[in-house]
């Protein structure tokens, strides 16, 4: 029979929204004018009652255990029972197609048929809480029929919030002698493109636990899934965290429109504060978190963080719009002038100016992300370390326009900052005793503060040296401990927090860590499993080639950095076709000697610094000696090379003692 807690639908659903799901080019033909028919899924929640949808025996749509919404697809137990939709592809398309599903036993499956023939079933497990399920790469030509389906095997199956998303534009394959970082990153790029919205999807708008099924709709645009999957909406601090595992996937335009609809609520009536969720027409303020002007979720390292995130997409995707876009150029300014004026009255700071919340809780402005901990504060150390960050972002934004004197200005504010916060701000003390916040009444504070403790050498504003080398291993024992990130996306930052001190075994572990509790149920029960947290794969993603490769371009100026972080007993890694502007290279690091980049680009050359951890005597690029030339890089020093790369071109460089 079926689960005790369904009511099968007896009358007609109340009629909603249909959620129809545009293909990858639907931008590109609202952008020309061109209308062209889309692959569409009706009824993608089932709160019409499974418009297009055939229902076997056993089979229907009930009301008491959704996901979302008032309504589900249910499959009673046993053999047999199945029900299916069909759909025609009217153009040619790749897409991914997700669904969330509960299952009281095993034997249950998801199948994606092309033309009657199987193109993947995933044998659902015993998981009787919503999870998130996803067949990816689906090409379909103009004609073919896709069809839906669902069964059940020992027990019920229950079905809800299907999603089309487009296959991902960009590609990068890793290969590895460590079998596990490839099955990593392979299951990451595949679930966080999963949660990429369609343009032109028109969708509820305001869902969150408390109206699951939203108060109205609105056409979705380029913007992708980033805090809890069971609201409709992308959040500040989540965005930022996941854009650069996005750019890897190719999702620079949604990048982009999310950032710009950030900017845009940055405005004098908000007293420059961005606002912290948007739905996914980038338009509408997710209204759990926005009530009024005055009185909205809004906090300090978040407006930071989306200025330093611009220059990062920039540095990836070499995007003049970017530099260009005055409604973005506008709010880089005003978040590091007008917005610090006018939050920076609680506590002096002599020559330079630190940003402030009231101490007064989330929705009156807070001065960190540490939630638990922000009632009182005035500053805090992710707030001012993100301000060091936004300070060099703007710089690297100016370069880009072209303004170099403005660059300098934004260098020195940048250093000065620094200087003070290691000199003043911080205090005297070392690991637990050093000064994370400071109180409404300008009381220091120390001890562990979660955000506002890791964020500190995550921006690597603390100097290089012993103080630095202390915080980081009491983070790393507070973490260990009762008192460590309650949640998996606060866990999330540690990879980058310890790439960024080359503390690359570290890293590693804890990359293993958070990918290996990806089936464990996240923390706030409605979420699903920790893997279906989208930061979570989002930053998988980027730690790997980031993290591990140790890449960074500047797509602009056509050139790449690497620095093999390739943690003890994985002998090789390589990324293969990861995109650096319209190009992709391809690198290979065997251990921490040997480097190789491919530029697969069909013209033009790049300028490649390959980086080597450490002084050594010799260093060699294709095999021929080359003057060994050394630098440091944020105390650390590096043995470097720096040839040029040609299109379709592969480079070695070699050191050795």
């Amino acid at each position: 029979m079926k689960n005790s807690r369904l009511v099968l639908l007896t009358a007609v659903a109340l009629l909603m929204p249909t959620a129809p799901a545009l293909s990858a080019a639907a931008a590109e033909d609202t952008a020309t004018g061109a209308a062209r028919p889309q692959l569409t899924l009706d009824d993608a929640g089932f709160e019409n009652g499974g418009t297009g949808w055939t229902f076997g025996s056993g089979t229907g749509v009930g009301t008491g255990n959704s996901r979302s919404g008032a309504r589900f697809l249910y499959l009673d137990a046993g053999a047999g029972k199945t029900a299916a939709k069909t759909i025609v592809a009217p153009r040619n398309g790749s897409y991914d197609f997700s669904a969330w599903v509960g299952s009281s036993g095993t034997g249950g499956t998801y199948t994606i048929r092309r033309n009657g023939e199987p193109v993947r079933t995933i044998e659902l497990p015993l998981r009787e809480a919503y999870a998130r399920y996803t067949i990816s790469d689906v090409e379909l030509k103009t004609g073919d029929r896709l069809e839906i389906s669902f069964s059940s095997g020992t027990r019920w199956v229950n079905v809800d919030d299907l999603m089309i998303s487009p296959a991902a534009s960009s590609d990068p394959k890793v290969t590895s002698s460590d079998p596990q970082v490839v099955e990593m990153f392979d299951w990451a790029k595949k679930k966080a493109n999963s949660y990429v919205q369609l343009p032109g999807t028109v969708g509820p708008v305001n869902v969150d636990e408390y109206q699951t099924g939203g108060n109205g709709s609105a056409e979705y645009t380029s913007t992708y899934w980033a805090g809890y999957s069971n609201r409709s909406a992308y959040y500040s601090r989540d965005m930022t965290h996941q854009l650069a595992g996005a750019q890897l996937l190719g999702l620079n335009t949604e990048n982009r429109t999310m950032l710009r609809s950030y900017a845009q609520s940055s405005t004098a009536e908000h007293k420059y504060f961005p606002v912290w969720a948007v739905n996914f027409d980038a338009k509408t303020y997710l209204s759990i978190d926005y009530k009024s002007p005055d009185n909205y979720v809004r906090e300090v390292p978040a407006v930071f963080e989306l200025v330093e995130k611009a220059a990062q997409a920039y540095l990836w995707s070499g995007d003049r719009r970017y530099v260009d876009d005055p409604v973005l150029w506008d709010f880089y300014l005003k978040s590091t002038e007008e917005f610090i004026d006018l939050h920076n009255s609680a506590k002096p700071n002599g020559r330079v100016k630190v940003a402030e919340g009231t101490g007064h809780g989330i929705f009156q402005g807070a001065a960190s992300y540490n939630e638990q901990d922000g009632d009182g504060l005035a500053e805090a150390g992710d707030g001012i370390a993100a301000q060091y960050q936004a300070y060099l972002a703007v710089a690297v934004l100016a370069r880009g326009k072209g303004d170099m004197a403005l660059a300098r200005k934004y260098d020195r504010r940048a250093a000065d900052l620094k200087a003070y916060y290691n000199d003043e701000w911080s205090g005297r003390g070392s690991g637990a005793d050093m000064v994370r916040a400071y109180t409404t009444s300008g009381e220091p504070v120390t001890g562990w503060g979660k955000e506002n403790s890791v964020f500190v050498p995550l921006k690597q504003i603390l100097e290089p040296g012993p103080r630095n080398e202390a915080y980081l291993d009491y983070i790393e024992q507070e973490e260990l401990g009762p008192q460590g990130s309650p949640n998996i996306e606060s866990t999330t930052y540690l990879p980058d927090m310890l790439f960024k001190n080359n503390r690359n075994d570290t890293a590693w572990w804890w990359m293993q860590r958070i990918y290996g509790q990806r089936d464990a149920q996240h923390i706030n029960s409605r979420q699903g499993p920790n893997g279906d947290y989208p930061e979570v794969s989002f930053t998988l993603v980027s730690q790997t080639v980031e993290g591990l490769m140790g890449i960074a371009p500047n797509a602009g100026e056509r050139t790449v950095t690497t620095q093999s972080r390739l943690p003890s007993g994985m002998k090789w890694l390589r990324s293969a076709d990861v995109p650096v502007g319209n190009d992709t290279v391809t690198v290979r690091h065997d251990g921490h000697t040997r480097s190789t980049l491919t530029n697969n680009a069909r013209k033009g050359s790049y300028r490649w610094e390959a980086r080597f951890t450490g002084v050594h005597k010799r260093i060699k690029v294709n095999g021929v000696p080359q003057h060994v030339r050394t630098k440091k890089v944020n105390g650390v020093t590096y043995t470097y090379a720096t040839p040029t790369v040609r299109a379709g071109a592969t480079v070695v460089v070699q050191v050795s003692d």
